[in-house]
């Protein structure tokens, strides 16, 4: 046993379906067993479970090509960006084909008088952000991996900046969507606000490919700061370092990035990222704005850090060694999994009630402290979302077990805190069995009307995001 395990049953393909492709994609469409695993796996604990075929698209008509004839035959179809999901998404639980958008990678518009820019899906944040470099403007949202935007909109996805920035769900203005039945459609225009017909854009925002397969994405774009600040503060405790962030929130500090790091955290980042940062619990802020508002917030909050006991601030003022501090934060996944060579993670994450936020997690670490494996927790605690990275003996199934029950014990904590099952990850197929618990048969059903009706046959995405029906579960 190497992870957690998910049946699959995968529909049989009619006859001449794949030759069908093949005449149409040439060798943009493989049935090769490394090209299906590479599509078949991604950063969730589940077992891989491989598509019949992949397919490269590189233009919108071959989309709607593709959806046209899923659609026709009831072939399922999975929308593939990056492979950087960590709850599922991508996984074949159905076969059928995997959709990769990554050649769609073309910048197609940048606004900058309008602070907006228009990309393909399968761009990623760092591509934009490199095309931008010179025009004073950048996209903010920052998920650790390098994300496809059509990704990141499909998962609602947000990062490090998140507090100061918002989300993919504010920072989307439009979407070009290919339907399951191969009709394109723009969900908006580029205008700030409209008061037009249902809000389409934030019924696909968050959709993990199970309504519509996103082609194209309008974002919202950012002036670079004129004055950049990072420090990092550390406590005694997890407990102070977590109400410190409380207590900025509640102020109305408008810190740019604050985010948590447990002492196993930070020892995982320092052997990874090679730093030599102080092994307790810390904070890392960045400030953004002019030189005098940076220096307003950054005296702020030290003020606060101070009374609940945090060290002096050691700063990070040039930009190179912000840059090495966030991407060590960044890749702070990785690092983990280096405190347990040959480990295997599973990685959960919830978000809260800025003001439960100190009691979740501390209950939190209190039974992870008693678990037979080694773990961490990093935040986004400025918007009450952590995460928790258990790193697991691929041979012992007991711990896997364990890490389940500890996993649905930090969800049902956090729901019944007026939290969600997920602030960032998305569910895919981790977080399903939670989604009743936290909307309602109510609001499953209506979630399942809307699914019926763009997607009759259920061939987008199948098996994910919505749980069975309480009859068959």
């Amino acid at each position: 046993m190497d992870t957690l395990h998910f049946s699959q049953h995968a529909r049989p393909l009619p006859e001449g379906f794949v030759a069908a492709l093949q005449e149409h994609f040439a060798d943009r469409c493989s049935v090769a067993e490394s090209v299906r695993a590479h599509h078949g796996r991604d950063e969730s604990p589940y077992s891989p479970m491989l598509p019949d075929v992949v397919v490269y698209a590189l233009t919108i008509d071959e989309v709607v090509w593709v959806a046209r004839y899923c659609h026709a035959h009831h072939v399922a179809l999975i929308p593939y960006g990056a492979g950087s999901s960590l709850e599922g998404h991508l996984l074949a639980v159905q076969g059928g084909i995997s959709l990769d958008l990554s050649g769609m990678n073309r910048i197609l518009n940048v606004h900058a008088e309008d602070f907006t820019a228009t990309v393909q899906a399968g761009v990623t944040r760092k591509q934009l952000n490199e095309s931008l470099r010179d025009t004073g403007l950048f996209f903010p949202i920052d998920p650790g991996a390098d994300a496809s935007l059509g990704g990141m909109a499909a998962t609602r996805a947000s990062g490090t900046n998140a507090v100061r920035y918002g989300t993919m769900r504010e920072n989307v203005m439009s979407l070009k969507v290919v339907t399951a039945d191969g009709r394109v459609i723009e969900t908006a225009n580029r205008a700030r606000k409209s008061s037009s017909g249902y809000d389409l854009t934030h019924l696909f925002v968050g959709s993990e490919g199970t309504l519509g397969i996103i082609v194209e994405v309008t974002v919202r774009l950012y002036p670079q700061p004129e004055a950049v600040s990072a420090a990092i503060c550390n406590f005694s405790d997890l407990d102070s370092a977590v109400k410190s962030v409380i207590e900025i929130i509640q102020m109305g500090i408008p810190v740019a990035r604050v985010e948590f790091m447990d002492t196993g955290a930070v020892r995982a980042t320092n052997q990874y990222s090679h730093l030599t940062l102080r092994e307790s619990p810390l904070l890392l802020f960045e400030f953004h704005g002019s030189p005098a508002s940076v220096r307003e917030q950054a005296e702020s909050v030290q003020g606060i850090t101070r009374d609940h006991g945090g060290q002096d601030f050691q700063w990070a003022e040039h930009p190179e060694d912000r840059n090495r501090l966030w991407t060590a934060r960044h890749n702070a996944y990785f690092a983990g999994l280096q405190l347990r060579p040959g480990c295997r993670s599973s990685t959960t994450d919830v978000c809260v009630p800025i003001s439960r936020l100190a009691e979740c997690v501390g209950d939190t670490a209190a039974e992870l402290d008693q678990a037979s494996f080694p773990y961490t927790i990093v935040g986004h605690v400025g918007d009450g979302n952590f995460h928790v990275l258990m790193l697991l003996d691929p041979d012992n199934p007991a711990e896997w077990t364990e890490s389940e029950q500890l996993n649905q014990r930090l969800v049902e904590r956090a729901i019944a805190m007026q939290g969600t099952c997920t602030g960032e990850h998305g569910v895919g197929l981790h977080k399903q069995a939670f989604m009743r618990a936290e909307h309602g048969q109510d609001g499953l059903d209506v979630m399942a009307a809307i699914k019926a009706a763009l997607d009759p046959h259920d061939i987008l995405n199948p098996g994910k995001m919505l749980p069975p029906p309480a009859s068959a579960a």
